[in-house]
C-alpha cells in the first residue's frame, strides 16, 4: 500500500478529482472550476465513497490505484446519484466488481441511469442502519431533497468524519483540501447554498440538527474544500441562510436596450444610498444570475429593472426571473422599474413573479418611464429610493 499525499486521517484519503476548467455547472456560472471529492476507507475492508464526473475517471482510478489495488475494492458508497457524484461508477464496478452501498431511491436512480446497473451487486440502507467494515463502523442518514430524492450522508464513527455529499459543498477548484488554506471558503459556501440549496432551505435546521449530534471532527463534501477548523462557523451560517433573516440591503438587477432602464436603477439606488441602505447593483447581462443570487438571500429590498420588448420583459430579464423563480426566493419588498417606448408591459410580467415568490410590492407612478427619463424624472426616482423604507410602512397599514 502507497502512502496518500491527501491522507485525512489514517487510512481515510482523498481521492477525488479538480475540475479546473469547467465554467458552467447546469446554470451555475462556476468561474473558478469545481472540484469532484471521492475518498477512500482503507480497513478490513476497502470502502470508496461516491466518484466523480465520468470525463475524469481516469484521474479517480489514478488516485485509487496509487494507494491500491482497484481490484480489492469491497463497496462503493453512493450518497447522491447525479452523475458529477456517480459518473465513474460503470468503470469502478466493471474493474472491481465491488458492492454498491445506497438506499432504496438511488439503485431506483442508479438503474434509471446506467444500462449494467440491474446487474450490479447492491446492500440497500436506511436511515440508523450501520456496517462494520473492520475497526469502523459506517453509519447511514438518509437525507432527501437534499438536494434529490435520493440523498443520504454517511459517518465514519470511528473516524468522527461525515461524508455529506452535496451538503456544505463549494464549486471551487482548488489544490488546497482544508477549510483553513481555502480564504473564500465561506462565500463560497454561500453561493453553493444560495444557488443549490435554497429551493429546501426549510429542510436544513433539522439536517443541522442531525449533524450537531453527532461527534465530528470534519465534513467531508462532495465539492470544495473539507470542513476541519470551520465546522462550527458552516454549521451556524446554514442556520442563518435558511432563517429568512433580512439585512437593510437592496439588490437592483435590471437590463436596459438603450440605457434608460440604466439611469433609472442608479437614480433609484442613489436614494437608497442616501437612506443608508446597503446595495448592491447588478447588469443582468454582464454578471453570473447565481453571483446576484447570493446577495438577495439577506437582502430586505430587490428592485428588477427591465425595459418593455415585445410586450413582455427583456430576454435576459425573463430568464433571471425563471431563474428565481426555480429557487424560490424567499420574500422579500419588491420593486419593478423601466423604460418603455409606445406601451408598457415589463413590469407586469415582473410582479407575476414576485406575486409568486409571495414579495409585498411597491409601487410609484415615477418607476416607469415613456423613453428617455429626464432630470425631474431621475428626481422622482431618488426620492422613491430615499423613501422605500417609508413606503414599506406605509403599504402595510
Amino acid at each position: 500500500m502507497k502512502m496518500s499525499k491527501h491522507e485525512i486521517k489514517e487510512g481515510v484519503h482523498w481521492v477525488g478529482a479538480v475540475d479546473w476548467d469547467i465554467r458552467n455547472f447546469h446554470g451555475y456560472a462556476t468561474d473558478r472550476g469545481s472540484t469532484y471529492n471521492s475518498y477512500l476507507i482503507l480497513d478490513e475492508k476497502k470502502v470508496l465513497i461516491d466518484t466523480v464526473k465520468s470525463y475524469m475517471s481516469d484521474a479517480l482510478i489514478n488516485n485509487i490505484e496509487n494507494i491500491i489495488d482497484i481490484k480489492n475494492l469491497d463497496f462503493v458508497v453512493v450518497n447522491h446519484v447525479e452523475p458529477d457524484h456517480s459518473g465513474s461508477i460503470e468503470k469502478i464496478i466493471a474493474l472491481s466488481d465491488a458492492t454498491i452501498i445506497t438506499t432504496k431511491k438511488g439503485k431506483n436512480h442508479l438503474e434509471l441511469h446506467y444500462d449494467d446497473a440491474k446487474n450490479w451487486n447492491y446492500k440497500i440502507v436506511d436511515t440508523g442502519e450501520s456496517i462494520s467494515i473492520g475497526k469502523r463502523t459506517l453509519t447511514f442518514v438518509k437525507t432527501p431533497m437534499l438536494h434529490w430524492p435520493d440523498n443520504m450522508v454517511t459517518y465514519s464513527q470511528e473516524d468522527k468524519i461525515l461524508f455529506s455529499n452535496d451538503a456544505f459543498g463549494q464549486h471551487i477548484a482548488t489544490s488546497k483540501r482544508y477549510d483553513y488554506e481555502i480564504k473564500s471558503i465561506m462565500d463560497d459556501a454561500k453561493e453553493y447554498f444560495a444557488n443549490i440549496l435554497l429551493p429546501y432551505k426549510s429542510l436544513i435546521p433539522n439536517a443541522v440538527k442531525t449533524v450537531k449530534g453527532l461527534d465530528i471532527e470534519y465534513i467531508c463534501p462532495s465539492h470544495g474544500g473539507i470542513w476541519t477548523k470551520k465546522i462550527d462557523d458552516i454549521l451556524d451560517a446554514y442556520l442563518e441562510w435558511s432563517g429568512n433573516k433580512l439585512n437593510e440591503k437592496a439588490v437592483i438587477a435590471y437590463d436596459s436596450m438603450y440605457g434608460s432602464t440604466h439611469k433609472l436603477a442608479l437614480s433609484i439606488a442613489d436614494g437608497l444610498i442616501e437612506k443608508g441602505i446597503d446595495v448592491k447593483i447588478y447588469n443582468i447581462s454582464k454578471t453570473p444570475m447565481n453571483k446576484i443570487i447570493v446577495d438577495m438571500i439577506d437582502a430586505k429590498y430587490v428592485l428588477i429593472g427591465s425595459p418593455t420588448l415585445n410586450s413582455t420583459v427583456y430576454p435576459s430579464v425573463a430568464m433571471f426571473l425563471n431563474y428565481m423563480e426555480g429557487l424560490k426566493m424567499p420574500p422579500k419588498i419588491g420593486v419593478a422599474f423601466g423604460s418603455f417606448g409606445w406601451g408598457e408591459a415589463a413590469s407586469k410580467v415582473i410582479k407575476e413573479s414576485f406575486n409568486k415568490l409571495k414579495f409585498d410590492i411597491i409601487e410609484d407612478k415615477c418607476l416607469k418611464c415613456k423613453f428617455v427619463p429626464k432630470k425631474d424624472h431621475l428626481n422622482e426616482c431618488y426620492e422613491f429610493g430615499k423613501n422605500l423604507t417609508i413606503l414599506n410602512i406605509e403599504s402595510k397599514n
